[in-house]
């Protein structure tokens, strides 16, 4: 639990409530569904590991394993975000066996940081399927179910909306799927404001020690320069628990959202204590 240290506490808000986590076996997913687990919550863990892998630990099963330890009820089922019948599938048995559904996290992503001329065309249509075109599907089946709840939330990891030349590109085809998550959900917000469903995403500060980075960013070396992958389930929960939808449209970055909340101490957030102080911003924000 180390690598999934949270500095907030837990209120109880989610307390029986069921949250639908895409991408959810490891990394920033799992750790969203620990600290939602911790609040007595329900979780839908969602996502494509049902086996080990030598490189990647972590399945839909070990955390829901670790999510019934937590406190939580645990829901584990194999899905491809891409896939409109597994998804459709996977939120009826969510409503189903809990009673209903509460929020939604777009969490499962693909990542490839390569020019449009490096960039094959399966690979481009897998960011845009996973990250830009999730969001999309998501959302749209589990508006019926989010509609039923006193509070809904639709939550997605993806950065504000930056068109400095720079984050542009280096990586275009990879931009623009993060971004079209972005707007979807800047979209969403507008088409649910008279609805009780809020709508927001939220993106990390500094780069999180999660597999991205190690694969596909840069290497384990990095770590040295990320935050805890706690640090967004904390700002996650923080969204989840807030039930005005003050938040809803709002392009979110975690410190900033803690920052507001309360928290002013995030050292206990870095991967390595010893060099907090040289953490690197994450992609899409500005120095």
């Amino acid at each position: 639990m180390s690598e999934d240290i949270t500095l907030t506490e837990n209120t109880g808000a989610l307390q029986g409530k069921t949250i639908f986590i895409t991408g959810a076996s490891r990394g920033i997913g799992r750790a969203i569904a620990l600290k939602c687990a911790a609040d007595g919550a329900n979780i839908a863990i969602a996502a494509k590991s049902a086996e080990p892998h030598p490189k990647l630990p972590g399945t839909i099963f070990s955390v829901a394993e670790e999510v019934e330890a937590a406190g939580g009820k645990a829901l584990p089922m194999q899905v491809d975000v891409r896939e409109e019948d597994q998804v459709a599938g996977a939120l009826k048995k969510t409503a189903d066996t809990f009673g209903g559904i509460d929020g939604v996290i777009n969490n499962a992503g693909a990542i490839n940081l390569t020019s449009v001329e490096a960039t094959s065309p399966k690979r481009y249509d897998l960011m845009m399927d996973i990250n830009a075109r999730g969001v999309y599907l998501t959302a749209h089946l589990a508006m019926p179910y989010l509609k039923q709840s006193a509070s809904g939330h639709i939550l997605s990891l993806s950065p504000p909306i930056n068109l400095e030349p720079r984050w542009l590109g280096p990586f275009a085809p990879y931009a623009l799927s993060k971004y079209g998550m972005t707007i979807l959900s800047m979209g969403l917000a507008e088409e649910l404001r008279e609805s009780n469903i809020s709508v927001a995403t939220l993106w990390p500060q500094t780069i999180v020690a999660t597999a991205a980075i190690e694969f596909a960013v840069g290497s384990r070396e990095m770590f040295d320069q990320s935050r805890k992958p706690g640090v967004m389930a904390d700002a996650a929960y923080e969204i989840l628990s807030t039930s005005d939808k003050s938040l809803s449209g709002v392009q979110l970055i975690d410190e900033t959202l803690l920052r507001a909340r309360g928290v002013d101490d995030f050292s206990q957030y870095a991967h390595n204590p010893a060099k907090a102080g040289e953490l690197m911003v994450d992609l899409f924000l500005d120095p």
